[in-house]
Order: C-alpha cells, then sequence, then structure tokens
C-alpha cells in the first residue's frame, strides 16, 4: 500500500472511530511506528487529523478532552519552561488562584519553599502538591469533582470563587485564539474558569503554543482577559503579533 493510500484509510479510521492510535495502526497496516506517526504528521499538516499523544483525531472534534495522565505527558518540556516563568509573575505576599490543568500544576510543584501565599485552588492534583508546603495557607474549593481533570465544578465551587478578590490567578485552557477566546470542551469547567477570572485581579494564561487556534465547545472568555499569556517559543510571529493587539502581553520561553 502507497502512503497516499494508507493516510486516506488512516483517515477514514480516525473519521469513524473518533480517534486513531499509532501502535493499533502500525499492527493493521504492517509499517512501523514511525511510519504511522509521518502519516499523522502529513495529516496533521493538511488539517485533516489533531495530533495528540500516541495517536491522532479527526479535525473539528470540538468536544475532545484528553485525560490527566495523557496532558501530563504532552509537551513536557515546554511546560516546565512555562511553569518556570510562571514563578516570576507570583506576587511577594498575597493570594493567588491557581487553576486546574497540567502546566499550572508543573508551576505549583515549582513554589519555592520559601514562598508565603495564600493559594486557592478548585484542583486536587493541585492541592496535593501544595497540602505539605511549609509556607502556603491553601484554600481548597469543594464541588463535584470531574473524575477527567480532578477539577471541582458546579455551584459550590462557583460560590466559593464569587466571594473572594485574588492579586493573580494562573489560567489554563484547551485552546485560546484572537478571535475564538479561550475554550475548554466542558461547559461546567468553563463555568468555574470564567469565575477565576473575574475573581482575581490580574489573570496569567499560561498555555503551550499547541492549544494555540484550537477551539472546543465552551467559550469562557475573550484574550483581552488576559493581562499576561505565558507561552513557548513556537508561537509564530504573526499568532504574536496579533494577541498583542487584543491587549495582551505575550512572553515565549
Amino acid at each position: 500500500m502507497y502512503a497516499p493510500e494508507r493516510q486516506q484509510e488512516i483517515l477514514r479510521l480516525a473519521r469513524e472511530g473518533g480517534r486513531v492510535d499509532v501502535l493499533s495502526l502500525a499492527e493493521e497496516f504492517q509499517v512501523t511506528a514511525e511510519t504511522v506517526r509521518r502519516d499523522l504528521k502529513a495529516l496533521d499538516r493538511a488539517g485533516l487529523v489533531r495530533r495528540v499523544h500516541g495517536g491522532a483525531i479527526p479535525a473539528g472534534r470540538l468536544d475532545f478532552e484528553p485525560d490527566l495522565a495523557e496532558r501530563e505527558s504532552t509537551a513536557a518540556d515546554e511546560k516546565d519552561r512555562i511553569a518556570h516563568a510562571a514563578l516570576a509573575e507570583l506576587p511577594r505576599t498575597g493570594s493567588v488562584i491557581l487553576d486546574a490543568g497540567s502546566t499550572v500544576a508543573r508551576l505549583a510543584a515549582a513554589l519555592p519553599l520559601e514562598s508565603g501565599l495564600t493559594v486557592v485552588t478548585h484542583a486536587l492534583p493541585v492541592a496535593a502538591r501544595l497540602a505539605d508546603h511549609p509556607g502556603i495557607d491553601l484554600h481548597l474549593v469543594g464541588g463535584r469533582v470531574r473524575h477527567r481533570t480532578r477539577a471541582a465544578v458546579d455551584a459550590w465551587a462557583l460560590r466559593a470563587y464569587g466571594e473572594i478578590r485574588a492579586d493573580v490567578v494562573f489560567l489554563g485552557t484547551n485552546g485560546f485564539s484572537p478571535d475564538g477566546g479561550l475554550t475548554t470542551p466542558d461547559l461546567a469547567e468553563a463555568a468555574v474558569k470564567r469565575a477565576l477570572v473575574a475573581a482575581a485581579r490580574r489573570v496569567v494564561l499560561l498555555a503551550d503554543s499547541a492549544k494555540h487556534a484550537q477551539e472546543h465547545f465552551a467559550r469562557f472568555g475573550a484574550l483581552a482577559d488576559v493581562d499576561l499569556l505565558i507561552t513557548d517559543t513556537a508561537l509564530t510571529p504573526a499568532a504574536r503579533a496579533a494577541i498583542e493587539s487584543a491587549g495582551t502581553e505575550v512572553l515565549g520561553v
């Protein structure tokens, strides 16, 4: 089978099943995993699929939401650099909100031992990383916990965030763009993220460049709501200029 024929069949399988994975495709077509990755890369460049950890999904799947383990292993180096850069945005004293998300969780893990902040979060992984921190005054927001993200949502969480005003929020997102704004697959998660933005004086978005131009089902804000975007250096100059023209400062690391 020639590469274009194999790629056409991969696209059909992705559209029918909602997702394809590298190892299964390699076994089905009797080729190496590296050959499949090249096929997926070609389909991704053509805008027909979107590559995710271990495989790909059809382009246009606005409801796709990777699980926590998958997000932790995707763009790990970029997320580490973003989290390290975010340390400089922490206030000396005061209060911060930490959103759910793998990059924000890396920031939580990197907080210096001498930090003496009040930290509010609805994300169980973030809370677990800070529970033993000697200088952090940790407040855990409750609610219904979504298994996919390990984050609390719904009325309890919204009410709690409506009662506070923090110095800065470190926000995560599944997609961002000047036109589409900030998006995530789940409406309940979007509602909490919207409450986070309203609960802080300064909004810092932590998002790797792969999330640029991605649009998901639930919109929770505009890029104009963000004071600073910390991303990686793969964001194109044109994309950076468009974001900055909307009033958001961009830091590439």
